[in-house]
């Protein structure tokens, strides 16, 4: 694979992020390949119609999204990047995430796998309702510093 073919294959990739909207989504044969996995904390998708599957459920579950893409690294057999994303959910309300992917393309630049990594337990699962006194009493009682008020954003007092 060139790295040429790969960098923009990667580019294309970032801007359909960074763009999601439902026709954006017909650009999925031109970026990945049949086979594609993309996996996060809530789904592990595998082919074109289950990445446009969850690409739609998020779309509509998610109120003002947007993706920042803020750092690239090429490894030999890897992409990684590091992005923020930010929505409104209902229940949960303003979310605002800072995570990592690692990508892997195939020989023409097209994406074959998208894992996504970041913390579900404290921006999603510790702000719902009846979860979140109970994940968050576990969380002081294994750790050892107390969170920082920037980890309690979004969280009411138990």
């Amino acid at each position: 694979m060139s790295d040429d073919a790969r960098r923009a294959g990667l580019d294309g990739w970032v801007r359909f992020f960074e763009d999601l909207n439902p026709a954006a989504l017909d650009r999925l044969p031109d970026l990945t390949t049949e086979d594609v996995r993309f996996r996060d904390p809530f789904n592990d998708a595998r082919g074109r119609a289950a990445l446009r599957a969850v690409m739609e459920h998020t779309l509509a579950g998610c109120g003002d999204l947007r993706f920042t893409v803020t750092h690239r690294l090429f490894a030999p057999d890897l992409a990684l990047l590091r992005w923020r994303f930010e929505a409104t959910l209902p229940v949960i309300g303003r979310l605002d995430v800072i995570g990592t992917s690692e990508v892997v393309q195939a020989a023409d630049g097209r994406v074959s796998e998208h894992l996504d990594h970041w913390d579900s337990g404290e921006h999603v699962y510790a702000r719902l309702p009846l979860l979140g006194a109970p994940l968050r009493l576990i969380q002081r009682r294994l750790g050892v510093c107390p969170p920082t008020d920037s980890s309690a954003a979004g969280r009411s007092p138990e």
